[in-house]
């Protein structure tokens, strides 16, 4: 499908981040995607994911976070974060034409995106890529209260082997939820979805995450 991506910047506070949006011919749907702490918007897993789902007609707004955007490696503490993802939003709204807008994000993008709709963000739902329940090794600190007062659809989207994320735990809290979340396991995946003995490049990975995210927006257009 022919896409067209932009790069733009977004204003945020008293700074700028960058931002690329990519737009195939047609699209039923925006999702606005942030990466995790340790990566920008522009790592392979990230681009192939967005390419794939420009492949099944739903554009994208990828963007980095202020201290990414700044060269730091510690993450933006949340009240910065929360206020990137408003801003970006913002901007996805105005591009996507009235389409429905949807928020994404990698592991700490995924967790900041939850916070900032459970503190009132507009979204048409959620998709989490790897979300960070809790620090290996340490699954007595959750990060899990925000998630109980989303109302909107939730996609949890997992590798079985996620070491932030124990498999019985997710499940538990998913169910907590309600009928608006939905997990799906990657059988075999880690945190950056890999798959031992399965040799693919980060973007092919990536890519792979696209028909079930397409399949989950389409279903909650």
């Amino acid at each position: 499908m022919p896409t067209n991506e932009t790069a733009m910047t977004v204003a945020v506070a008293d700074t700028h981040v960058s931002a690329l949006y990519l737009q195939p011919e047609q699209s039923f749907a925006t999702l606005v995607v942030a990466h995790g702490a340790g990566a920008g918007m522009e790592h392979p897993f990230l681009q192939g994911f967005a390419s794939a789902m420009a492949d099944e007609g739903v554009a994208t707004l990828r963007f980095n976070f202020p201290y990414r955007e700044a060269g730091r490696r510690f993450p933006d503490r949340p009240p910065l974060a929360i206020a990137t993802w408003r801003a970006v939003m913002e901007v996805a709204a105005e591009l996507s034409d009235g389409k429905p807008v949807w928020a994404a994000g990698k592991s700490f993008g995924g967790r900041m995106a939850s916070m900032a709709v459970a503190e009132g963000m507009p979204a048409q739902g959620l998709i989490y890529l790897g979300y960070p329940l809790h620090a290996p090794g340490k699954p007595e600190k959750l990060r899990d209260e925000h998630l109980y007062g989303i109302t909107v659809p939730m996609l949890f989207l997992q590798g079985t082997r996620d070491t932030f994320a124990t498999p019985e735990i997710l499940e538990g809290v998913v169910s907590r939820i309600g009928p608006t979340a939905k997990l799906q396991w990657c059988e075999g995946g880690d945190h950056s979805f890999a798959v031992k003995g399965k040799k693919r490049t980060a973007a092919e990975t990536g890519a792979s995450l696209a028909p079930e995210v397409a399949a989950f927006l389409t279903a909650g257009a």
